[in-house]
């Protein structure tokens, strides 16, 4: 392996795949640190024989040069709060792992191989939340993976938590030996916040897509008119994301015995002498303008998953050691600009979808707006019993708390580093918030997927469905029975929502 795909990270990320370095990739690898070995030996070269950070102005003694990378570990494993769950760790053990593939580290290969062994085997270092502002990339977290990989710390390895070296004693592994400058290699970049983007960017896949069905599904339950996503209408209009949703909507209404042409119901045998239209002659926004809004929640995904596979692909340390241009170049490819803007706009385009879900959940429960269910969805006795009123309450609430969280933490820079650090990128932050933004709008979209089933039932015309909304009609009501007597949901939505995350 010399490169990243998305898929290929889907895969390794998601579905365990095996990693195997190419034997090319080794050799330029190996180049790199012989380059760095030889050139670093008579010159001032910041991490490797000077203190980091501001302390970069003290020339560190070359009996103490190895206790130098030993030390940015230990001195910066000073991370707080939850636990990142290991889908994320693996991810950014991935990114990291990007990285040293670039060949511009001056890493020894021993690093990769180790760390390749970590991935492969399953075994996750503690890495706490906070920590991160960004620049020089996610050192906090960086430096708990590698504290793992020196064989110190925890790690959590087939479902339980235990001291490193006990697990890596274990597996028949060594811990990891420092040559020059692995240290501040492993811990300086963007690998941390890259890992949690690449995991939101693929649940953000894979919210969109169930929003698009449950639109359809909707558009199904109202027996709305099929225009609004037809090609005629939508290719006039130049955005491919609006163009990918209407033929998405197309391909999975094509088999609804529910939706309505407009030309065989209003154009065709008017009665002129009707006055009121019992059926609407346009749906409200929510049902109607779904290709304009989820189209620009498709560009955006588009575009984070450019960046985010770009970023997995390239060298984002300090400084670049360039053995082939014989130098060793000092810059800020560490900074995360470019993840950090990019979660940001990630975030507010799913919480739009979110505030989507939750006005289509409103239309169901609502029976003066729809005319053709009951109150919130209630098959019981009104009054006695209360259907899914209570459970909008939680989707309401949820989609506030995701607008909140949409305020751009990307302008969130705080100087600190005694002002080295004087503009960063809060790159892990705004990650961080995005995977709880998307974490809600799982939970709003299980709701939905439940007063959709119920309406389904309240019409009773699962067998006109679509064969896409009925299958998942069939799939929802497998963990989420027809709601008559009253009982409790949370269970339900929990449960609702991991099968909805299931990549």
């Amino acid at each position: 392996m010399n490169e990243f795909s998305s898929e290929s990270l889907k895969n390794i990320v998601f579905n365990n795949e095996k990693i195997i370095i190419s034997e090319d990739a080794k050799k330029r690898i190996t180049d790199c640190f012989d380059f760095l070995r030889k050139y670093s030996s008579n010159k001032i070269i910041y991490g490797i024989n000077t203190g980091f950070g501001p302390m970069a102005q003290y020339r560190v003694d070359d009996g103490y040069l190895i206790q130098l990378q030993y030390n940015i570990i230990r001195s910066h494993s000073t991370g707080a709060g939850n636990q990142l769950p290991d889908i994320y760790v693996r991810a950014a053990m991935v990114a990291r792992l990007g990285t040293f593939l670039q060949a511009r580290s001056g890493v020894h290969i021993e690093l990769l191989n180790l760390l390749v062994e970590f991935i492969n085997r399953g075994i996750y270092p503690f890495v706490p939340e906070h920590g991160s502002v960004g620049a020089s990339g996610d050192l906090v977290q960086l430096a708990h993976i590698a504290l793992a990989l020196i064989g110190e710390g925890r790690v959590h390895y087939k479902g339980e938590w235990r001291e490193t070296a006990d697990v890596m004693k274990e597996t028949g592994l060594q811990p990891l030996k420092i040559h020059i400058r692995e240290g501040l290699s492993v811990t300086n970049g963007t690998s941390v916040m890259s890992g949690i983007g690449f995991v939101n960017m693929l649940y953000s896949k894979r919210l969109l897509d169930l929003t698009i069905l449950a639109s359809v599904w909707i558009n199904e339950i109202t027996q709305a008119y099929d225009d609004g996503f037809s090609e005629e209408l939508n290719r006039t209009k130049r955005h491919t994301g609006q163009l990918a949703v209407a033929a998405r909507m197309r391909e999975i209404a094509k088999d609804s015995r529910l939706l309505q042409k407009r030309e065989n119901k209003l154009y065709a045998n008017i009665d002129k002498d009707k006055l009121i239209f019992e059926h609407k002659v346009q749906s409200y926004y929510s049902l109607r303008c779904v290709p304009q809004i989820l189209g620009a929640v498709w560009d955006e995904i588009a575009n984070a998953e450019t960046v985010i596979v770009n970023e997995f692909n390239s060298a984002c340390d300090n400084p670049i050691v360039d053995p082939v241009s014989h130098n060793v170049l000092h810059g800020g490819n560490f900074h995360g600009d470019y993840v950090s803007f990019e979660m940001d706009k990630l975030k507010i385009a799913v919480t739009k979808q979110t505030m989507l879900i939750e006005r289509q959940l409103n239309y169901l429960c609502h029976d003066r707006i729809n005319n053709i269910l009951p109150p919130f969805l209630n098959l019981g006795t009104l009054g006695l019993n209360y259907g899914l009123q209570a459970a909008q309450f939680t989707a309401t609430s949820t989609t506030a708390e995701c607008q909140t969280l949409s305020f751009p933490n990307y302008v969130h820079s705080i100087p600190n580093n005694n002002d080295n650090q004087d503009i960063v990128s809060m790159g892990t932050n705004s990650a961080l918030i995005a995977k709880t933004v998307i974490e809600n709008a799982f939970q709003v979209l299980s709701i939905q997927f439940m007063a959709l089933s119920q309406a389904t039932d309240c019409l009773k015309i699962d067998e006109k469905l679509s064969s896409q909304t009925r299958e998942m009609y069939r799939e929802i009501r497998k963990i989420f029975p027809v709601v008559i007597d009253d009982r409790t949901h949370y269970q339900e939505i929990e449960n609702i929502t991991e099968f909805l995350k299931k990549i």
